[in-house]
């Protein structure tokens, strides 16, 4: 077994993760998180918070949205039309595939993912391309939404989708915490939540999946002002990024270059996409994927999503796959708040005081109130009252027209009227950057660098604070009140809010195994001594040291422990 098949039989064996549905056989796409992967997805999601919230307390702010959205939602963002892989059949079993994933599989060609329909279908014609699983002849090349599609209540013309990202529910809910938290730019809505992507052929575990949880990020800053205060504390910090012109290869050489030199050199578009790249580079060391297994692609415009002007992916070095995406960095400009501000009809912009009154150049578009009743006979009255004339020109500008009640209204609609007038301020449309988290992903990269072998047995080194069972309690033997005092002491740590096991079952050595194996760092030995003087044995899972520390102090000593402020040989004084 490779290191991926001896990983997933652990994590089967010891309650970490498995495929889905498995008494049915299992449906490709999905996974169950066990108690101890519950856990420690739990502690990583809450690490993240740390890295991208908690450090920006007032300044970025969490919320939870519907995973079930109507049709309207996703054809304003563009997923609709957009959100689709290229499908390809064998017309003799029938058998499905992602073509791009199929032509290089079958070709070893690298950088197909930017490849047009056309292009996929000439190389499938050209090369005689058959179906892997029965040799048969492959059909044309065609578009697949990743959509799961569903209806709301029980009329089937009420069409929904389910979220394909945790993105629209921010934007849509942009006004809302703009206005009840911040009320000035930057602002940052943050979401940890379920999405679903009805992909082709998922075929490689828990790294491609139809269903898992997203880390997101929308940070909403103003166009004409991107500093970030935060900057210069990061300024000379490395990244590892692979350029535009070497990101269809599959050879990557990544080039180190310091967060601010990649800003000023217009490698990275602006500061805070720099800033939140470094963040996403420090949480990735944070859980133990070092900085030479990790790196940043600059995608090239084929390959970027519909929304984004500038797109980085974080890939991390795994045995069998390579290098695989665990986060995306988005610079989606105002394409999102644009949109849905002229398909809803509401103004999402924000206002901008200037510092002193300014004579300013103002466009108004004036209804042809004859040419659009003409259109829409009695329906015109009530469109034209509901139009909010503020948002005409942006609605112009972007799309060509505004669309009121279902309704489409053009540019030809109106008259327009231009006039110089002053003006104290301006409405704008923030400018959007967008740090995106695959969890489940993450959960598993973080166990292969954790997973390893010492003294011939399984060893799982997590970092402290993502470890699903923080402590573990051991009486020496099953007997002379050890298993009562130990157990006392097993209550008092739950109740000082650790998560702690208690294991008095075979031999002392067996015991630390097992808890090695499943990553508690810390195991506290109840021996005779400790019916004496009150004291316990700590040993560390990575080192095998011990220290003995009182029992009073151990509360207070582990949570400074576990928050990376004393390390090991901190806790008490090494074991005679």
């Amino acid at each position: 077994m490779d290191r991926y098949e001896r990983l997933m039989e652990f994590s089967r064996r010891r309650g970490f993760l498995w495929p889905s549905m498995e008494i049915y056989g299992g449906v490709r796409g999905f996974i169950d998180f066990g108690p101890l992967g519950t856990l420690m997805k739990h502690r990583i999601e809450n690490k993240w918070r740390q890295f991208f919230i908690h450090r920006h307390a007032g300044l970025i702010f969490e919320i939870e949205t519907p995973i079930v959205l109507p049709s309207r939602v996703l054809e304003a963002s563009g997923h609709v039309e957009h959100f689709t892989d290229y499908l390809v059949e064998c017309l003799s079993c029938g058998r499905k595939y992602r073509a791009d994933h199929l032509v290089e599989q079958l070709t070893g060609i690298g950088g197909v993912e930017s490849l047009s329909k056309d292009e996929l279908n000439n190389i499938i014609s050209e090369r005689g391309l058959r179906c892997p699983e029965c040799g048969g002849k492959l059909s044309d090349v065609k578009n697949f939404s990743l959509l799961f599609k569903t209806t709301i209540g029980p009329y089937s013309e009420d069409v929904g989708y389910c979220r394909p990202e945790a993105a629209q529910g921010m934007f849509l809910a942009f006004k809302r915490v703009y206005e009840a938290c911040r009320g000035k730019l930057p602002i940052g809505i943050a979401q940890i939540g379920r999405v679903l992507r009805n992909e082709i052929s998922p075929r490689q575990g828990p790294i491609r999946l139809r269903e898992f949880t997203i880390m997101e990020v929308e940070f909403f800053f103003d166009p004409e002002d991107p500093k970030c205060p935060f900057f210069n504390e990061c300024r000379n910090e490395l990244l590892r990024i692979v350029p535009q012109s070497q990101a269809t290869s599959k050879v990557f050489e990544p080039i180190t270059i310091s967060a601010g030199e990649a800003v000023d050199k217009g490698m990275i578009s602006n500061e805070w996409q720099a800033y939140f790249m470094v963040l996403g580079r420090r949480f990735a060391e944070s859980l133990g994927i070092p900085f030479n297994s990790q790196f940043f692609i600059d995608k090239p415009p084929q390959e970027r999503a519909h929304y984004s002007a500038q797109t980085f992916d974080q890939v991390v070095k795994l045995e069998r796959w390579g290098y695989v995406e665990i986060a995306g960095y988005a610079y989606r400009t105002d394409y999102d708040l644009g949109r849905h501000m002229v398909f809803s009809g509401v103004d999402l912009r924000v206002y901008k005081q200037f510092d002193s009154p300014r004579i300013e150049r103002v466009t108004k578009y004036v209804p042809k109130i004859d040419v659009i009743r003409g259109k829409l006979g009695e329906k015109a009255d009530g469109i034209l009252k509901s139009i909010d004339p503020s948002i005409l020109e942006v609605a112009f500008k972007r799309e060509g027209f505004i669309e009121v009640g279902g309704i489409k209204l053009f540019k030809d609609d109106f008259d327009v009227l231009v006039e110089d007038v002053e003006v104290k301020g301006k409405h704008i449309l923030p400018h959007v950057v967008e740090p995106s988290f695959g969890a489940d992903r993450i959960v598993y990269a973080t166990l292969e660098y954790a997973y390893g072998e010492k003294g011939g047995r399984t060893v799982l080194s997590l970092p402290r604070d993502i470890a699903p069972i923080q402590l573990i309690v051991l009486p020496l033997v099953s007997k002379d009140g050890l298993p009562e005092f130990a157990l006392k002491v097993y209550r008092m740590l739950l109740d000082e809010g650790f998560t702690v096991d208690y294991d008095d079952s075979g031999s002392i050595g067996r015991r630390y195994a097992r808890a090695d194996e499943i990553g508690v760092p810390i195991a506290i030995t109840i021996d005779y001594q400790s019916l004496n003087d009150n004291t316990v044995t700590l040993r560390d899972r990575d080192s095998w040291r011990q220290v003995r520390s009182p029992i009073d102090d151990l509360p207070l000593k582990l949570h400074k422990y576990f928050n990376y402020k004393l390390s090991f040989d901190d806790l008490g004084t090494p074991f005679k």
